[in-house]
């Protein structure tokens, strides 16, 4: 036998994609949970032994575990039993209300409604819900219906005044309150959303892990073996590390986790963190501590990321800038000089100067050529501003699933040049910044599936091809999802290619990713079975 070593697991008769680099193997053996061999049938029947489990894979289509590089496990979990508002649920304003109304009807009187998921350029309507829409639809329960981005709310009555908030309420730093002809029309955006989340009962560390596992096992249906949650502490703050630690322990961590810290001013956790000596690295591979997270904007389809330039039709909005320079800048240092590798989020071209600025400086300060600090969507960036996160060893991190969900409301907002050259991913592709890819959970389902369409056609829900220059091939769409999924996370030692020494994260489809037709990515295929560190632990064969 091979090196005296009998394999646990034995993968056959399948096309497994190794890697970008190493191509397609007919078969993978797997050692203690690890990549021990891959090769041709015949070579790796050599490790088989009497107590080896052989799978067939019946010539499917295998891949390193997708890696997405930035959703919100916990979120993802707890929105999971919240009213579904996407426009393919409730695609009329009408439906949405219907929806509301018939949870409101099975919900106790007093108790919270909570939907997510519209976007009001794909409503019929073509405009936000209001407070008087939604207590129509639940005049006796508080609503709050959050809008597909996350970054915009809409509260009605019984919501704002649980909340305390009138037309006489002071509007949040970095936020947005909604008047109309002098009244509260219940629009909320980013920091202003907290004045009513405050008066929500809060999570349990129960209803945490609940969150966890039910996300996880999710994410595992999918082929996704590795997420980041990016902004851990964001729901009920630094109790959220305890419950993933119980999560772990309990046996009900399902997927691996990079846990990114919130660093906001005002509900950071960081210091927390850097007290009990969580400093990025921390951990081990099922669970470790990654970077710190703030956000400087908000969403370019709600109108609040930082533009250079104003949104079509409102020439005085240039979107939300959340931070001062000068208090982005202290941040950033002071979490880079503690060694934190940095995550934070910048949408527009307004936000993402002010960021790298920051980058470059605090690199400059104290260097670090390896830091990979990270700019999180990334969605607007100019030539210049690629050119100088190539120079620092900065990774922008897309989620190539916005062009999917909201290519057309980018086009709507910002009009068609600016709209069409968002997520330029080929763009750092060439240039050799190894972009990552995600779908930012719950904000987009983390189906894979759309993702990878966008990035090899460049097209929207709709068919609107955004910038054709853009797409990449098969094997960079693959890789983008793999092997630089675990590189922005520091991990690509350890996994996002299928070779000896990595970990035996496997996803197996029904249909082949490097031949199929696009269409068919996006509308017929499935994952079929995904193996953890290489255990069964999603089986739909």
């Amino acid at each position: 036998m091979a090196f005296g070593i009998e394999a646990d697991l034995i993968l056959i008769n399948g096309r497994i994609w190794r890697g970008r680099e190493e191509g397609i193997s007919e078969a993978l053996a797997v050692w203690q949970g690890k990549v021990l061999a891959t090769g041709s049938d015949m070579d790796i029947s050599s490790l088989k032994g009497p107590r080896t489990e052989v799978i067939d894979l019946e010539g499917r289509f295998a891949t390193p575990g997708l890696i997405d590089n930035h959703l919100h496990l916990i979120a993802t979990g707890m929105a999971m039993g919240w009213v579904d508002a996407t426009p393919a649920s409730a695609p009329t304003l009408a439906a949405l209300m219907g929806r509301i109304s018939d949870r409101a009807a099975t919900t106790p009187k007093g108790g919270w409604v909570r939907a997510r998921g519209y976007d009001q350029v794909k409503l019929d309507t073509g405009r936000h819900p209001t407070r008087d829409d939604l207590d129509r639809a639940a005049p006796d329960h508080p609503v709050l219906l959050t809008r597909a981005c996350g970054h915009v709310s809409i509260a009605n009555s019984r919501a704002l005044e649980l909340a305390g908030v009138t037309e006489a309420t002071a509007v949040p730093e970095g936020g947005v309150i909604g008047v109309t002809q002098g009244r509260l029309n219940g629009f909320l955006a980013e920091n202003a959303q907290n004045l009513v989340k405050a008066a929500m009962p809060p999570a349990t560390t129960e209803d945490l892990i609940d969150g966890i596992e039910r996300a996880g096992r999710y994410l595992l249906s999918f082929g996704i073996t590795s997420c980041m949650d990016a902004a851990v502490g964001q729901v009920s703050g630094f109790a959220e590390i305890q419950a993933y630690e119980m999560a772990k322990l309990s046996g009900r961590l399902p997927v691996r986790v990079w846990l990114t810290l919130l660093g906001d001013p005002g509900v950071s956790i960081v210091e927390d963190c850097w007290r009990a000596g969580l400093l990025s690295g921390a951990g081990d591979d099922m669970l470790r501590v990654g970077g710190v997270k703030v956000f400087l904007d908000g969403s370019a389809g709600g109108r609040t990321a930082w533009m250079t330039r104003p949104y079509r039709g409102e020439p005085d909005n240039i979107g939300v800038q959340m931070l001062p320079d000068a208090e982005v800048e202290a941040v950033v240092k002071a979490c880079h000089d503690r060694g934190y590798q940095m995550v934070c989020h910048a949408i527009g071209d307004g936000a993402i100067e002010q960021l790298i600025t920051a980058y470059e400086r605090a690199l400059a300060a104290n260097p670090d050529p390896d830091r990979r600090h990270r700019v999180e969507h990334c969605g607007f960036s100019t030539p210049d501003q690629n050119v100088r996160m190539k120079s620092a060893g900065i990774l922008p991190a897309p989620q190539m699933a916005f062009i999917h969900d909201f290519g057309d409301s980018y086009i709507s907002v910002l009009g068609e040049e600016r709209g069409r050259l968002s997520y330029p991913i080929g763009t750092w592709m060439r240039m050799g910044l190894k972009p990552s890819t995600g779908s930012d959970s719950p904000v987009c389902s983390p189906d894979p599936f759309p993702n990878l369409h966008a990035m090899l056609t460049r097209q929207t829900g709709k068919g609107t091809v955004m910038d054709a220059s853009e797409r990449l091939s098969r094997e960079e769409a693959l890789q983008a999802y793999t092997e630089y999924g675990a590189y922005s996370q520091k991990a690509e030692g350890v996994k996002g290619r299928l070779v000896p020494g990595q970990w035996a994260d496997i996803a197996v489809f029904d249909n082949d990713l490097l031949s199929a037709p696009p269409e068919t990515i996006l509308s017929d295929t499935s994952c079929i079975l995904t193996l953890l560190a290489g255990r069964v632990v999603h089986d739909v064969r």
